[in-house]
């Protein structure tokens, strides 16, 4: 059953993944229907004898299998539409995360704090605790108040990386020279893992995210107690 669990997508921990999860279920329903539907049409033709010689063309048949195709991509794209939207809008942000994408780390900076910057850094094996993932947790964590706006302006200081958190629905590319945003909140406490997602060079598999989020009040405590 592991195996299983491991080919879905991850719980959701922000409204934005929670409706991606929504539309690929809605998408793959969509598609189910399709395959059952041509594979009864093609079994049922390989086993029968019907034959019609004088039947040239059919028009109801072919305006039918041109005008239903359309109106399948309509309830597609609909809801895909208004998912993109939802995915580029950004609503007033109470919390500014900086993020800069180095070979092959990442640098964090909370832009609304003052000397509030750290480097993010896989931990190696051999320094792993017992309760620690291998390839996946860092020495410096992102620490983030949960049910809080938070904007994420992402770029990188060499090659392009791309900053990726699959249970928050995040996934920006980081590009020399330019400034990329997105928003998300996280509506539950816990720890979530991303990696880059853009092939960056030899140690692509070895710029891990990890994402701590915490009550307000433990977050204030985070903030007061980072520099002491």
């Amino acid at each position: 059953m592991a195996t299983w669990s491991n080919l879905g997508l991850q719980d959701s921990a922000s409204p934005v993944m929670e409706q991606l999860t929504f539309f690929h279920d809605h998408a793959l329903m969509i598609l189910t229907m399709i395959t059952i539907l041509v594979g009864y049409v093609m079994v049922t033709l390989s086993f029968n004898k019907f034959t019609n010689r004088y039947l040239l063309s059919g028009q109801l048949i072919e305006i039918i299998w041109t005008i239903l195709p359309a109106i399948i991509l309509v309830f597609i794209a609909m809801p895909s539409l208004r998912l993109l939207y939802l995915m580029d809008e950004i609503y007033n942000p109470s919390i500014t995360l900086k993020t800069i994408g180095h070979q092959w780390y990442w640098s964090y900076e909370y832009s609304d704090f003052n000397n509030l910057e750290f480097d993010s850094y896989m931990i190696p094996t051999t320094d792993l605790k017992l309760e620690e993932f291998r390839l996946l947790d860092v020495d410096n964590r992102i620490v983030l108040p949960m049910n809080t706006q938070v904007r994420v302006l992402v770029s990188a200081a060499d090659v392009l990386h791309s900053w990726t958190v699959p249970a928050l629905g995040v996934k920006i590319d980081a590009t020399p020279g330019r400034l990329n945003q997105t928003s998300f909140l996280i509506n539950r406490p816990g720890l979530f893992y991303g990696q880059c997602s853009e092939i960056c060079g030899a140690n692509h598999s070895f710029m891990p995210i990890v994402v701590e989020s915490v009550p307000m009040n433990y977050f204030i405590n985070w903030i007061m107690n980072f520099n002491s």
